[in-house]
């Protein structure tokens, strides 16, 4: 049974595409801290080699409340050495963020986790990151994320998928 007020999502990314960072900002934005709280960086990088490389080993969720929906947000993994962590998170969400870096776009690694995130017909919202990197390239970026969903074989409503930019 399908709840309205619920909704499980996990972030597809490469590694330093900036999934650590959408979450914090998610959080900021989300009003889970106080203004005049501080928070730490990386919230959802607790373990201490996370935080030394910089990556998300283990997946971690927390929750944001939007407009009467609880949204559990699952940091995932960016490294094909945990695609099996990433795999059992897919099977566990309503639809995923594909998070790219504007200048990098969708790497390989990416897709390898896109491609079955839309095998088990999960929705997708784009989101191009680092935006104001002086390498941005916005408009070839959209165009090879469009290339790869459609490589991979997406539903029509697989493709229509909302891209949104942010700089984080």
């Amino acid at each position: 049974m399908k709840r309205p007020d619920l909704r499980n999502i996990a972030i597809i990314a490469h590694v330093d595409h900036g999934k650590t960072t959408l979450v914090d900002e998610m959080l900021r934005q989300g009003g889970i801290y106080r203004e005049n709280q501080e928070m730490a960086d990386r919230v959802m990088d607790s373990g201490d080699l996370e935080r030394e490389r910089g990556i998300t080993i283990l997946a971690k969720n927390t929750a944001i409340h939007y407009k009467g929906v609880k949204i559990n947000v699952i940091d995932t993994p960016g490294h094909a050495d945990f695609g099996g962590e990433v795999e059992r998170i897919l099977k566990m969400v309503n639809g995923v963020i594909l998070l790219v870096d504007a200048a990098e776009g969708p790497m390989p690694q990416t897709r390898f986790v896109l491609e079955r995130a839309l095998a088990l017909n999960h929705r997708v919202i784009v989101v191009v990151n680092k935006i104001d990197r002086p390498d941005a390239r916005l408009d070839e970026i959209g165009d090879e994320v469009l290339e790869l969903l459609l490589e991979l074989d997406a539903t029509n409503e697989q493709l229509d998928s909302p891209m949104l930019f942010c700089s984080g």
